[in-house]
């Protein structure tokens, strides 16, 4: 794939969050957005290679363009799981070398991975050798307190040497001990700054942002010194901002569904999935709840998808609760 292509795949996308971008969760985004790149949650080796392979990478075919995000650190299985994804028709693998989690760093990967960057570079090579399609890396800008920029430069060096041309920078330190993931998204400064010298020192690279982005107007910044941004935590809960991304940043037509429609398409997507695979509906609807968010009656609208008491009835009929008035029964 020519470098051009990949850095228009990678312009914006969705972040790989953990128990949030599952399959349903990635149909729903791209009814709102037909450009974004999506990602899968973090799926680790061990789960492909001893557990259920249909049940971790099963997924809609209307979500391409669509990333395979990988946790582990052994070469030899990961070049096994790369050519799963691959076989399976995912567009990329990424590997993970920016997730805290005490649970992860016991599995010795994830960002405690950027301490050992040869080792992530054999990893990358391994699948690299195995796969045709890109392998892709998302860390952070380093590890506990170290505020060193030639860290994560060399990191990035030394992995892109490797095979890897496309980086995905979360802009946070990584703090392996005493805070939590959720306060490791948060506590850490934002270093904005050392994303945008790494592009300046590698610029046959592919350099992507993440973290603390909530608006376009962030994104158009950051565009104009990197090739693309990633969005998490304010795409999931305010997910019709996607729906401005492809008339915003690609140049293409808005979408022209409403709310209420991308709803009613969900409401199809619920019952085809509940009849295919034995979904309830709520374990789907729980993704969508912030579809409307900030306008009126929005509060009322979510407690209703969010009532496991109506599981027992059609998710059609649960959306015309939704809408009716406030004294409608619920």
């Amino acid at each position: 794939m020519e470098k051009t292509d990949l850095q228009k795949r990678h312009k914006i996308s969705v972040a790989p969050m953990l128990d949030w971008t599952d399959r349903h969760c990635r149909y729903f985004h791209r009814l709102l957005s037909n450009r974004a790149l999506l990602y899968t949650e973090m799926v680790t080796t061990g789960a492909l290679m001893h557990g259920d392979v249909p049940r971790h990478l099963r997924y809609n075919v209307q979500e391409h363009p669509l990333a395979l995000q990988l946790g582990g650190s052994e070469p030899a299985d990961l070049a096994h799981c790369a050519r799963l994804g691959e076989q399976w028709g995912y567009d990329e693998i990424n590997l993970n070398c920016g997730c805290p989690s005490e649970r992860v760093q016991r599995g010795a990967f994830g960002a405690c991975l950027m301490a050992e960057p040869q080792l992530v570079a054999d990893g990358i090579k391994a699948m690299v050798d195995a796969v045709q399609i890109p392998v892709t890396v998302k860390h952070r800008i380093g590890i506990d307190k170290a505020v060193s920029y030639d860290f994560v430069r060399d990191f990035v060096g030394t992995v892109s040497e490797a095979g890897c041309s496309t980086f995905i920078v979360h802009a946070r330190n990584a703090w392996l001990k005493g805070l939590s993931p959720k306060e490791n998204r948060d506590v850490p400064p934002l270093r904005y700054e050392l994303a945008y010298q790494l592009k300046q020192d590698f610029p046959q690279l592919t350099v992507v942002v993440n973290g603390g982005i909530t608006s376009n107007e962030q994104i158009a910044v950051h565009l104009k010194h990197l090739d693309g941004a990633m969005l998490g935590r304010e795409a999931y809960h305010n997910p019709w901002w996607l729906a401005s991304w492809d008339a915003a940043f690609y140049g293409a037509d808005a979408t022209e569904l409403t709310r209420e429609q991308i709803e009613a398409q969900m409401c199809d997507y619920m019952t085809h999935d509940a009849a295919a695979h034995g979904t309830p509906w709520p374990t789907i609807a729980r993704h969508m709840l912030g579809l409307r968010h900030g306008l009126p009656g929005a509060r009322r609208w979510r407690q209703v998808w969010s009532d496991h008491k109506l599981k027992g009835l059609p998710a059609c009929e649960v959306m015309a609760l939704a809408h009716a008035g406030p004294a409608a029964s619920v």
